[in-house]
């Protein structure tokens, strides 16, 4: 029988200290936050496993859970801080809002596929307001947001998602084509974005971000 405690513990050690995560609170939040909670059912196994894990019940959609230390240094990014506003766009079963929940924010989870919104909301109970609609539009009626988390791979800039960041918020995301993609934060500064890439890394991407095709001639 697997315990579950020592793989988050090793999951830490292993993975997200030596991947330059070194926010104390991140790394609490990690080692307390049980990631086998949010898996499909059946693959608790594999919880902890240095890899994407891909949520089959999305249907057509593709939804994912980030492999542990890109997600990490992600939510890192984000500096959140307790009592902060944050919105977790594609949240699947609503891993990623249950850790930015133990940091201390006041999470609205956005899902787009019903089944996995009803899922998340069973899966986080009281810890995150799980919200459903069209990925790319946000959540207006709950922004402005101190920090934003997208949960899969954008292609196009996530503008009305940016416009719903607070003066100084934060969105991270995997931004770019697929074998080219990096993290990046953007940070609002009144009516400007500042952008910078963090890492290479790569997650599936989101449908509702992706650039349209153009003709051929």
């Amino acid at each position: 029988m697997i315990d579950y405690a020592q793989a988050r513990r090793m999951m830490v050690d292993c993975q997200l200290r030596t991947f330059d995560v070194n926010d104390i609170a991140v790394l609490d939040a990690f080692d307390d936050v049980p990631r086998e909670a949010f898996v499909p059912k059946g693959r608790e196994p594999f919880a902890y496993i240095d890899q994407t894990l891909h949520i089959d019940e999305a249907g057509s959609e593709t939804r994912c859970m980030p492999a542990p230390m890109v997600l990490a240094r992600m939510i890192q990014a984000l500096k959140i801080r307790p009592g902060v506003a944050a919105l977790d766009i594609a949240s699947g079963y609503g891993y990623a809002a249950a850790v930015m929940a133990h940091l201390g924010a006041q999470v609205t989870a956005l899902e787009s596929v019903p089944g996995l919104a009803a899922e998340a909301r069973t899966r986080l109970g009281t810890a995150a307001q799980v919200i459903e609609g069209p990925l790319a539009a946000g959540a207006p009626k709950h922004a402005p947001f101190d920090a934003i988390l997208i949960n899969g791979r954008v292609e196009v800039r996530p503008q009305a998602l940016l416009d719903q960041l607070k003066d100084d918020g934060r969105l991270v995301c995997v931004m770019g084509p697929h074998r080219n993609a990096k993290v990046m934060v953007f940070v609002r500064a009144g009516d400007a974005f500042g952008a910078r890439p963090l890492f290479d890394a790569s997650l599936p991407g989101l449908e509702a971000f992706q650039e349209e095709a153009g003709f051929a001639f």
